[in-house]
């Protein structure tokens, strides 16, 4: 199915738009329209480590209209832990915590869908609609956090899967984990698109006030027609900024991150995001650059094809002139910003405008003082 993808964008590429759709079609690569409603990647292609490639097609008798459409579905995830750790040299949190995998916001430029393929699933629409839940996250978090020598650092959320998408509706995992953090007073950081951050406002608001909590609200684009078929069960772009000015009213440290800035496309809008997002009362702001890692490439080129077939090229290109000529560069310190001059021009244009609006002037940082362990369970108290 790959190799298909391959064929289908270098036949644009070359110059050929009409051919290359025609391909796509004929081949079977793309799910039709009606079956994925709702949903922002266009195929489906098998996980990488998958010994075979199933591929979807009509065979003449009409059948393939019979195929029901992409429902979430959620399993039960039952993991040891529940806090990840990691030694990146270019990220600023050392832990973080996932309460679900996959994310039904389906983003289609989200870099965490090639690990969708760690559980024999596609990073295309599997990773939108086959979501594992973790309802055990809270207790797992207690008893690390009792673990003896545990050291308190802020705990990221929202940094591989939205802990706010709409699932967290009816499981509640995100609220139960900021319970544990409250009661033993443990800072926390988090990254949403989803309004549903403001269920949460007693909670923060209280964590807020003893130096424990920021949430970051991630905004792509202002354009609600573009947003909603790059990341189509999102909070709208005006209902993200409703969330920080309510947030901030609540007394709560709110940042705006434009993640990511996709060149081409909505790196037009730093300034009008920025500007919208001190008028909504963020103190902060940062940006990411576009990553397309794996299977995240062929999924946004499809996308691009389909919503954007007349900026494909100058998307690419730009793309490619920040990481060294290629769809994607993994080196450290350098694939969150890029490189190169367009990637350079980009940073610039972010500095000025945020230093006009007196964003990032003082960066909140949280206390870790506060920290009080929870006591193991079995565990004799001390009398004397």
């Amino acid at each position: 199915m790959e190799q298909i993808v391959s064929a289908d964008v270098a036949a644009f590429e070359s110059g050929g738009a009409a051919m290359a759709n025609a391909m796509i079609d004929q081949s079977g690569v793309r799910i039709d329209a009606e079956r994925r409603r709702g949903r922002a990647a266009g195929i489906n292609p098998s996980g990488r480590y998958e010994p075979v490639s199933r591929h979807v097609f009509d065979d003449g008798w009409g059948s393939i209209e019979e195929l029901p459409a992409f429902k979430t579905e959620v399993q039960v995830e039952r993991p040891r832990t529940i806090i990840t750790r990691n030694t990146s040299p270019d990220i600023s949190f050392d832990r973080s915590i996932n309460p679900y995998r996959g994310c039904e916001h389906g983003c289609v430029y989200c870099f965490a869908r090639p690990t969708h393929a760690y559980m024999g699933l596609s990073a295309g629409l599997d990773f939108e609609s086959r979501l594992f839940a973790k309802p055990d996250a809270a207790r797992l978090l207690e008893r690390e956090l009792a673990k003896e020598g545990y050291q308190p650092r802020t705990i990221a959320i929202g940094t591989n899967t939205d802990p706010y998408q709409p699932i967290e509706k009816k499981f509640r995992i995100m609220r139960e984990v900021l319970e544990v953090l409250e009661a033993h007073k443990h800072p926390v950081g988090i990254v949403t698109k989803s309004a549903l951050v403001l269920r949460d406002i007693d909670i923060l608001a209280r964590m807020a006030e003893q130096g424990l909590a920021k949430v970051a609200l991630s905004v792509t684009t202002l354009d609600r027609k573009l947003a909603r078929t790059m990341e189509p069960r999102a909070a709208t772009p005006p209902r993200r900024l409703e969330t920080v000015r309510a947030l901030t009213d609540a007394g709560i440290p709110t940042s705006v991150m434009i993640g990511p800035v996709i060149p081409g496309l909505t790196d037009c809008e730093i300034e009008r995001i920025l500007e919208s997002a001190a008028v909504a009362g963020a103190r902060e702001a940062g940006y990411i650059i576009l990553r397309l890692p794996l299977e995240v490439s062929p999924i946004f080129k499809d996308w691009l094809l389909r919503h954007a077939p007349d900026r494909y090229r100058h998307v690419m290109s730009l793309i490619r002139s920040m990481r060294g000529g290629k769809d994607y560069d993994a080196e450290w310190g350098k694939r969150m910003k890029g490189s190169g001059p367009y990637a350079w021009q980009i940073g610039r244009r972010f500095e000025i405008a945020a230093r006009r609006l007196g964003l990032n002037v003082e960066k909140r940082k949280l206390r870790h003082d506060l920290f009080t362990p929870p006591q193991p369970q079995g565990k004799q108290l001390v009398l004397l």
